[in-house]
């Protein structure tokens, strides 16, 4: 998600709640019965913001995820 900096993260979260639980209940129906009274996400969210990081940095860091790091001279590994 990209927003420029006088739009807090607070208020995108809203938003994104918000139109993602309207949404989903045009979509599913009965999901209006089964949230009556009630909200679909929870209260909290997280949040964290990439400062000044590129969207090819960030997919790179993403695409790597779960993988090992490279070994370096002087890195070692224990095993049992």
């Amino acid at each position: 998600v990209s927003a420029p900096p006088n739009v807090s993260a607070s208020k995108i979260m809203q938003y994104v709640k918000g139109k993602s639980s309207r949404k989903l209940m045009m979509e599913f129906r009965h999901l209006n019965k089964a949230f009556w009274g009630r909200h679909i996400w929870a209260r909290g969210y997280f949040v964290a913001s990439s400062g000044n990081v590129t969207d090819e940095v960030v997919k790179e860091y993403i695409r790597l995820q779960g993988e090992e790091p490279p070994m370096e001279d002087g890195d070692f590994r224990v095993e049992s």
